[in-house]
């Protein structure tokens, strides 16, 4: 099980799509899990696989695990490995990941469960996102997100819309966030400013929309920033923080708007 002592870190080029510096609880020797959401088996992706782990070992100096996120059997037992690198008879180089999935995670539908441990409750809905029982745990999950600061709720909340992909289940946990309104950028900041109104709604909705794309290191060019913090505009403000847990780039944020 994963120690819930981690620091969450950013890699030089955003590939993977999250990366953690774990500690664990023997105070041994620390290293990075670098996360992975796969729908599906893909050829190109041991090489890939391959430069993240190699891409961090030599950026931070730490030992580096892949965890590699399923949603169906199938995908999880390749995912497996190994993946065997170089020319025929002579193999270079191994990789083999750390695989979650259904067949190994198992559903999380208790609030105080998830909530003593975010991370496996996030992977439980991650792995388990086409079964019958996706809406209680994502329920569950959202539930235990609610007694948590909002940069844990921002992260994880960020982390399983991508691992859920294009999914029915990624519609589900959106429309749960939505009536919880605990969830920065779909709910409580948004929420709050249109039910009060006020000119410090707008501003701390637009400093939520910069917190994110800090968060997730996106260059802000000081133009853009103060086209952030000056918009009154509701409505984009909230379009662009939908955009921001998202992007790659600022044009990405602002995208078709003049």
């Amino acid at each position: 099980m994963l120690s819930p002592d981690t620091t969450e870190i950013r890699p030089l080029e955003r590939r993977v799509d999250s990366v953690l510096r774990i500690q664990p609880r023997d105070s041994g020797k620390s290293f990075l899990l670098a996360i992975e959401a796969q729908g599906r088996r893909d050829s190109d992706k041991a090489v890939s696989w391959a430069y993240y782990l190699a891409f961090l070992k030599a950026k931070y100096g730490d030992p580096a695990l892949l965890l590699v996120v399923c949603q169906d059997k199938t995908t999880a037992e390749w995912a497996a490995g190994p993946f065997k690198l170089g020319p025929e008879g002579w193999k270079a180089l191994s990789v083999h990941p750390l695989v979650l999935g259904p067949g190994n995670v198992p559903p999380i539908i208790d609030e105080e469960e998830a909530a003593q441990n975010l991370a496996m409750a996030t992977f439980s809905a991650m792995t388990h996102g086409r079964d019958q029982d996706a809406p209680a745990i994502l329920d569950a999950l959202a539930r235990a997100l609610g007694t948590v600061d909002e940069e844990s709720v921002a992260y994880y909340s960020e982390l399983l819309e991508i691992g859920l992909g294009e999914t029915p289940a990624r519609e589900t946990w959106r429309n749960l966030m939505t009536i919880r309104t605990y969830f920065p950028g779909r709910g409580t900041l948004i929420e709050e400013t249109l039910l009060k109104g006020e000119a410090k709604g707008r501003a701390a909705a637009s400093a939520m929309v910069l917190r994110v794309l800090d968060h997730r290191e996106i260059l802000v060019p000081e133009a853009a920033r103060e086209r952030i913090t000056s918009c009154t505009d509701l409505e984009v403000l909230e379009r662009w923080m939908d955009r921001a847990l998202t992007a790659s780039t600022i044009d990405e944020v602002f995208a078709g708007e003049s």
